[in-house]
């Protein structure tokens, strides 16, 4: 028998455009179109797997927003130097060192979603 063990998280974020946003990651983060209708759709880059929902954002079905993904990545900054080209972030986003032990930068997406890239930063010795 096998042991269990997650082998990865696939995020689902909400969208109130499915169209605009596969166009919007493909062009600011790279993520590109695996599978899509009108309500769904799956993107992915390097491994990682982005799936979008489409939402009406009414109090029946709110678009909620506000979520938050972190993908941990090997050389921050290959990713980071990419998005600056693609105007996803500005130079000055790369957080290094933070006290929680990563280097860092973020972004939102059009629907508010928070979109972090983070990388575990070397152990300082003291």
């Amino acid at each position: 028998m096998t042991a269990p063990a997650f082998l990865e998280i696939v995020p689902v974020l909400p969208t109130a455009d499915i169209d605009r946003d596969i166009a919007w990651y493909a062009e600011m983060t790279g993520f590109t179109r695996v599978w899509a209708d009108d309500m769904y759709a799956i993107l992915t880059r390097d491994g990682f797997t982005i799936h979008l929902q489409w939402h009406a954002d009414t109090p029946q079905d709110p678009l909620l927003g506000g979520s938050v993904i972190r993908l941990f990545v090997h050389n921050i900054r290959y990713y980071f130097d990419e998005f600056v080209t693609r105007g996803t972030v500005m130079r000055d986003s790369l957080r290094l060192n933070t006290p929680w032990g990563t280097h860092e930068f973020g972004f939102f997406d059009l629907n508010r979603n928070g979109i972090f890239l983070v990388e575990d930063a070397p152990r300082q010795v003291k």
